[in-house]
């Protein structure tokens, strides 16, 4: 999961409310300060008397000292705007307690105490969306990563774990469901039309993994028979109205549990598993223990209103937060430095699962793109920070990119060492030496040498530094002998000016011009600051094909001539390096032209191999329509505009666009017959009938960029004829970016098909701010005001202006419009929720990296923001850092 609590000024924090203007800097906490936490609570016994307005805690705790640290008469324990009604102490009074700002500090003069706490909440108030919280007239939790606290006051880390039991009571009218971690043990009615219920889960966890949901539900119910027999009831629990949209979700679920088995050999430990989607929900999903708690967005999905994307995103989300179940749960996290122990491991475990349900070398190819547009910014800007960081302020600011995705690609990279079969040998090991635990990094590391056999002493460095490596490559025949010569360069990031080399594990292939074969791939593994690499037996030089399956999170830089890069993009056997040589041509071009050094003929020149190479990708018979649709595609504006030591985004875009259009053209009668053979495919939900779909969409988009007028007429088509959401979608994206009636009529009529639908009027609000048209900020402002915008809602906050911030017209217009906007909403969105704010700093924190006129602009926006009063941690956090 990656969601974590954020204080805020105008909920539950009356100190920082009244600040005079900032709050003061939060202290740093270093991973290297970790101590044992002085007291066990083996057991907690939670009862919640539950309302909208005012829910009642009583909360028992067992509580005995820890031999493995250092002894204190005190226990801490954390809340967070909290209100304290009684606390008890072995069922009698407790004078030895003071507060402590938001915590509660507790003397115990012995070795063993009950203590008994009461506290009363008002979860209609609880705009943040962390501890416990309404959302359209239901009540649920999320408490990673400190949200615990907001409910009682508890020792809120994850190295304190406890078995819990936890009795609701509640009005049967209005929460006929009542649902906790655990197995059920006991239900009833009470008096006044009250019901109750009593959950117990047997395996301890840490309080991160509490979860709660009380509402009026309906379920989607079946049940999976694990390998050894068990068979365990499970259930999707929804609105009244969204059954019919969770058959997918359903399959999802089973299909990971068998997976899990055959792949890991982890089996489910309880009788029940149940999700419950909710509307109002901070990220993706939450993999409590029994009980995971989702955004609606990752469980809905029928054709009418998911496209093929959505159904990937519903299967990839369910699979990673069900193997949270081991890797995260049954095995979590010492303390929230390890937090990639639990996440980067799991995006892998939900990669490799998503890379077995579909087509593994696309699901790479979509892995990579999302690492190079999220991640290699993240590594090469102001919040550059290790996998495994050494210290944090805000823990809600590590839920990153670099954790989650570079976490899995770290992994990814000793998986590539060892093998599957020896990498299996060391997670086995892992699971059986840490069940139960809270572990950390270097645990998962030693179970990887000695299960796999693999000596991780000096790859132990991508743990600990920061940035993306470089790696240059030049490759020579000397004499018979191809010569491979590398060199790596990991770049200075904040905090880290020097760094050591690191072990770069890459697969290789030499091919030969003439055949076009090659004689095998290999694995080589560059540990030095510079290495080379000899092959013998070639009466020519061979063409290098590097990085293979992308098997580490590096930049390549090679010198090599246009010609071989059309050889590789049109021949290689590789589909990621395929894909990555028809990248390496576009990129090259383009950087070269955003900056003003090509001339007429050299623009010809490059822009003529690139059609030859797009042209053998549309002719060729063995690619299937989802492999040639990452082929297809152009990279993106910002990985280009990190190829740049500057960039200038409305050049980037104007050249971008520029050679779309100049492809469409030319290969227009290409283009057309790829879109008329997809739009006569069968439809339904095959890999054959989302891959049409896909190219058909991709052909309207060159298509659009070089005869609008064509464009609009076959998208419009499209669109009324469509019988999926897919179709319908890519139609109106098309659409939306044109000028004309077309744009309009289609855009009014999707908002009156599904202004009931909160998700698909989310697609609705990204699809316009998203938008190629030259007038989308003045679009993006009309929608702030539409009626079903709200701030409260984060997939609608998102849908809006997420999509604005990646477009070069709108955000990055040369008034500086764009930033403003966004700059202006981090402002009205922070007191209301402001872990989803500060996730709108980063695209403003790229100032650095853009032209001078720009970055003025940028940084004179993060100023604004940094000097507004009552600021939220979380969001002054973010913006100081981006500020240096």
């Amino acid at each position: 999961m990656d969601i974590a609590r954020t204080p805020s000024t105008a909920d539950g924090n009356p100190e920082l409310a009244d600040a005079a203007i900032q709050p003061q800097s939060p202290p740093t906490i270093l991973r290297e300060d970790y101590a044992p936490f002085p007291w066990l609570v083996p057991t907690t016994r939670l009862e919640f008397a539950l309302g909208l307005e005012k829910t009642r805690v009583t909360a028992t705790l067992d509580v005995e000292r820890n031999p493995d640290a250092e002894p204190s008469p005190t226990i801490r324990l954390n809340g967070d705007g909290l209100e304290l009604v009684s606390l008890e102490c072995d069922g009698g009074e407790c004078d030895g307690h003071t507060m402590d700002g938001d915590d509660l500090v507790v003397t115990l003069p012995g070795d063993k105490h009950t203590l008994t706490i009461v506290t009363e909440l008002d979860p209609s108030a609880n705009s943040q969306l962390m501890g416990l919280y309404a959302s359209g007239g239901m009540l649920c939790t999320q408490c990673e990563a400190e949200g615990f606290r907001r409910i009682t006051f508890f020792p809120d880390r994850p190295d304190v774990l406890s078995t819990y039991t936890v009795r609701m009571d509640a009005s049967e009218e209005q929460f006929p469901v009542l649902l906790a971690n655990g197995n059920r043990t006991g239900s009833g009615k009470s008096e006044n039309g009250m019901h109750w219920a009593v959950w117990h889960d047997p395996w301890p966890k840490p309080s991160y993994l509490f979860a709660l949901v009380a509402g009026d539900l309906v379920a989607r119910k079946d049940s999976f028979t694990t390998k050894s027999g068990k068979e365990v009831d499970l259930a999707i629990w929804v609105r009244d109205g969204d059954l019919q949209r969770t058959e997918h979700a359903m399959e999802s679920l089973k299909r990971s549990m068998e997976w899990d088995e055959k792949v890991f050999g982890r089996e489910y430990d309880l009788d029940v598993f149940n999700i419950v989607a909710v509307s109002d929900f901070n990220m993706g999903a939450m993999e409590n223990k029994g009980l995971n708690v989702f955004n609606t967005k990752y469980v809905l999905a029928d054709a009418d209103t998911a496209t093929d994307g959505d159904f990937d995103a519903v299967q990839g989300v369910i699979a990673h937060e069900y193997f949270h179940n081991w890797s995260g749960n049954r095995v979590t996290c010492r303390d929230w430095f390890q937090l990639s122990l639990k996440e980067g491991f799991t995006v892998l475990r939900d990669q490799l699962f998503s890379q077995d349900m579909g087509s593994a070398p696309v699901k790479r190819i979509e892995d990579v793109r999302i690492l190079r547009s999220v991640q290699f910014p993240e590594d090469s800007g102001p919040l550059a920070h290790p996998i495994r960081p050494d210290s944090y302020r805000e823990i809600s600011n590590f839920y990153t990119a670099t954790v989650y995705n570079k976490g899995a690609e770290i992994i990814r990279m000793m998986r590539s060492m060892a093998g599957e079969t020896r990498f299996r040998e060391g997670t086995d090991l892992y699971f059986e030496r840490h069940d139960g635990e809270a572990a950390t990094c270097e645990d998962f590391i030693v179970a990887m040498e000695d299960g796999a056999g693999l000596d991780l002493t000096q790859f132990r460095l991508w743990y600990s530094q920061a940035g993306t490596p470089k790696v240059s490559v030049k490759t020579a025949l000397e004499g018979s002998t191809a010569v491979v010569e590398l060199t790596q360069d990991v770049p200075a990031t904040p905090g880290q000016d020097e760094k050591q080399p690191m072990p770069i594990p890459l697969r290789i292939a030499l091919f030969d011009r003439e055949t076009g074969a090659h004689r095998g791939e290999k694995l080589i593994v560059l540990d030095e600051a510079r290495a080379r690499f000899t092959f013998d037996g070639f009466d020519a030089e061979p063409v290098l094909s590097i990085n293979r399956g992308f098997t580490a999170p590096v930049r390549i830089e090679r010198d090599i001539p246009r010609e071989d890069l059309a050889f590789l993009a049109a021949k290689d056997d590789d589909p990621f390096a395929r894909y990555e040589a028809l990248q390496d041509l576009v990129v090259g071009h383009l950087v070269e032209a955003v900056g003003g050094g090509l001339s007429g003929t050299d623009r010809d020149s490059a822009r003529q191999a690139i059609a030859e190479a797009v042209r053998a990708i549309l002719a060729d018979e063995t690619l299937d329509d989802q492999m040639r649709g990452e082929l297809l595609m152009l990279p993106s504006q910002t990985y280009l505009a990190e190829q740049m030591l500057v960039a200038d985004p409305g050049r980037i875009f104007e050249e971008r666009e520029g050679l779309k259009a100049w492809l469409g053209d030319k290969l227009a009668s290409e283009f057309n017959a790829l879109y008329e053979r997809a739009a006569a495919a069968d439809g339904g939900r095959t890999a054959q009938a989302s891959g049409a779909r896909k190219v058909k969409t991709l052909a309207l988009s060159y298509l659009a960029a070089s005869d609008p007028k064509r464009a609009e007429k076959l998208a419009s088509d499209q669109y009324d004829s469509a019988d999926t959401m897919t179709d319908r979608q890519g139609a109106l994206m098309v659409l939306s970016g044109l000028e004309g009636a077309a744009r309009t009529d289609r855009l009014a009529a999707f908002y009156e098909r599904y202004r009931d639908n909160p998700l698909a009027v989310d697609k609705w609000f990204a699809i316009q701010a998203s938008s190629l048209h030259p007038d989308v900020l003045d679009q993006v402002k009309a929608l702030a005001d539409h009626p079903d915008f709200t701030l409260r809602n984060p997939n609608r906050v998102r849908s809006l202006y997420m999509a604005f911030a990646g477009t070069a017209q709108g955000f990055h217009a040369e008034s500086g419009e764009g930033y403003r906007m966004i700059a202006d909403l981090i402002l009205a969105l922070d007191p209301i929720n402001p872990q989803t704010a500060a996730r709108f700093v980063p695209p403003l924190g790229r100032w650095r990296r853009m032209e001078p006129k720009r970055a003025a602009l940028m940084k004179e926006q993060l100023e604004r923001i940094a000097e507004a009063p009552k600021l939220s941690r979380d969001t002054y956090e973010q913006v100081t850092r981006s500020l240096g």
